[in-house]
Order: C-alpha cells, then sequence, then structure tokens
C-alpha cells in the first residue's frame, strides 16, 4: 500500500468512527421526545443536533439526501454545505427515520448517515421510489422489478434451495400495497408489515438472521438511496424506480440528475464508489436496541457502522455521561 493510499485508507476509518458519532447526537437528541407523541419536535430535535455534530467532521460535505428542498427546510436541506473543511463528499441523511415511530415508541426508528465520493449517490427529490431488495451471494438476475411477486419469490427459492413457504417478504403497511401482500401470501409466502422506516426494512432484508428474505415495495427515494448506501456495504441486490405524481417532479429529477427520470435503477445507480454508513437506534428494532437513559444523567446507544471498502459491519454500544458531555468535540 502507498503512503497515499494508506492515508486515504486511514481517513475512511477515522470518518467511520466521526459518522457514528453524529448518528449518536441525533439519536440522543431524539430520544427525550419518544413516547411523547410530538413527531415534529422528535424529528427537529435530531436535525439540530446532527447538524452541530457534523461541524466537527474533517469533510468538505454537501448534502444531497437530506430534509428537502432549502425553501421547505431550516436545516440539513439539499444542497446544504457542512462540515470543517476536508475532503470533498457527498451526504444522505435522515436524523430520524420513522419520526411517527419516535413519537409513538414503536420499534425501528433510526438516525441514518451516508457519505460517498462526491458525484457518488443518486440526487433524488423528496418523492416516492418503488423498491425491490434481497441480499448477497445471489444471481444478479434473482428478482426483477418490473415481475409479478409470485415469480420473484418463486426465482428467490429457487436460488436459495428452499420452499417459497420458508420466504418473508417486508413491506411497508400501505393501503397501496394490499394487491402486493394478497399476492405474496397467494404465492405461499409470509409477510411482514412495518409501519414506518423502510430503510430497515431494505437492510434487514439483506442481513442473515434478521427473519427477513425480501423487500419490496414503495417508499421514500431519500430513504431508498440511504438503504443501497447500506447494501454496498454489506452486500445485496437491490433495483428501483422513481414514481412521480405530476410532470414538475420529473424536471425536478431531470434537473438533479442525469439520465431518464423513469429509467430503472440498479444498486450502483442509487450509491456507487466508496460508501460510508452508519445508523444509531432511537427505538428498539430488529436492527439495533434504542436509547436508554439510566438514572437521566447517562445515555446508552447502539449503533452500526459499515465501510464498503473493506466490506466490514461494526456494531458499537456507547456510554454517555450528560454531565461531562462536549458535543463538539465528542
Amino acid at each position: 500500500m502507498t503512503a497515499t493510499s494508506d492515508k486515504s485508507y486511514q481517513t475512511d476509518r477515522n470518518l467511520a468512527l466521526e459518522l457514528v458519532r453524529v448518528t449518536e447526537a441525533a439519536a440522543i437528541g431524539a430520544s427525550h421526545w419518544t413516547g411523547r407523541g410530538l413527531k415534529n419536535e422528535a424529528d427537529g430535535a435530531a436535525v439540530e443536533a446532527m447538524r452541530h455534530a457534523f461541524d466537527t467532521v474533517a469533510i468538505d460535505g454537501t448534502v444531497v439526501i437530506g430534509e428537502g428542498e432549502m425553501d421547505e427546510a431550516p436545516m440539513l436541506y439539499i444542497g446544504e454545505k457542512v462540515g470543517a473543511g476536508g475532503p470533498a463528499m457527498d451526504i444522505a441523511v435522515d436524523p430520524l427515520e420513522g419520526t411517527v415511530l419516535c413519537a409513538k415508541n414503536l420499534p425501528n426508528a433510526l438516525t441514518v448517515v451516508a457519505l460517498a465520493e462526491r458525484g457518488k449517490f443518486l440526487h433524488a427529490p423528496d418523492i416516492y421510489m418503488d423498491k425491490i431488495a434481497v441480499g448477497g451471494g445471489l444471481p444478479d438476475d434473482v428478482v426483477d422489478l418490473d415481475a409479478p411477486v409470485g415469480e420473484n419469490l418463486r426465482n428467490l427459492a429457487r436460488a436459495r434451495g428452499v420452499d417459497i413457504a420458508d420466504l418473508t417478504l417486508c413491506t411497508l403497511d400501505r393501503e397501496r400495497h394490499e394487491r402486493l401482500i394478497a399476492h405474496t401470501r397467494e404465492a405461499g409466502a409470509r409477510v411482514t408489515l412495518i409501519s414506518d422506516g423502510d430503510v430497515a426494512g431494505v437492510i434487514a432484508a439483506c442481513m442473515e438472521g434478521s427473519g427477513v428474505d425480501i423487500f419490496v415495495g414503495s417508499g421514500g427515494a431519500p430513504e431508498g438511496v440511504l438503504a443501497a448506501a447500506a447494501l454496498r456495504c454489506i452486500g445485496g441486490h437491490m433495483q428501483a424506480r422513481l414514481l412521480f405524481e405530476d410532470e414538475a417532479q420529473v424536471q425536478r429529477a431531470r434537473e438533479m440528475a442525469e439520465g431518464d427520470p423513469r429509467r430503472r435503477l440498479s444498486l450502483v445507480d442509487l450509491a456507487s464508489g466508496d460508501v460510508l454508513f452508519s445508523a444509531t437506534g432511537v427505538t428498539t428494532g430488529a436492527l439495533l436496541r434504542g436509547v436508554s437513559r439510566p438514572g437521566g444523567t447517562r445515555a446508552v446507544t447502539h449503533s452500526i457502522v459499515m465501510r464498503s471498502k473493506s466490506g466490514t459491519v461494526r456494531f458499537i454500544e456507547g456510554h454517555h455521561n450528560f454531565a461531562t458531555k462536549t458535543w463538539g468535540r465528542s
């Protein structure tokens, strides 16, 4: 390894740990509002904490997946510059994935950040996206976004050497997915429904032992890019397509990224190059435990951090003392 590549490798390793501090700060900020029924306050606390934490990260960052357009979000909007200076990086963030989950103290609320080299994330507006994802170690064409769900389940079962009855499909519990759910059950597979938080759902479909074999359905485009970033690190297959409600959304997508905005997107169309990903649990779910506050003077966090370059996945437990915590240099 050359001196230059060694320095780059060390920088990536340092950034991976810095990202954990960012998602930890956001999760602790949001956790104050867990179960209080105030989703906007929870989201605002996560956004503010995440933004301040980014002030200490050694990057020249541009938010490409954020809280919305500049006139829609006061902080962490698409195009906002963050970081203390350093390598040029694109940032995808969801300061609180599952605001309703946090407000109702339901499972799977997360704080999520991903970094990539400039131009390596799909620049997508905050609209819906159709998605399908399965784990790694399978043929590239094992599933097809445009195929009927029964066909995808049969192909997946064949590739894994199991019966369809052994498969579980995860999707958001939405009226728009009623036919998908019915056809899945008709094919013989089980269905796991989640109320929110499809980043965790997609990741679960690609992690051994999660109890989920495939994720299918439509959810937010920003969440799709974040999930793709995670899959670049842990391995998996994903296809997606932006869903538009009007021509104005099509034009906005055309302005933000090259290519046909209605095309089918592969995993590397969504996230490519060297990717770093971090998530911290706010409420306990299938992927991570939530924030606990023993005694009210401390917080315990559980995070996952991944690097596509090494393929390393780390689970990190953090213990935070509010009496001595200095968020700016934590």
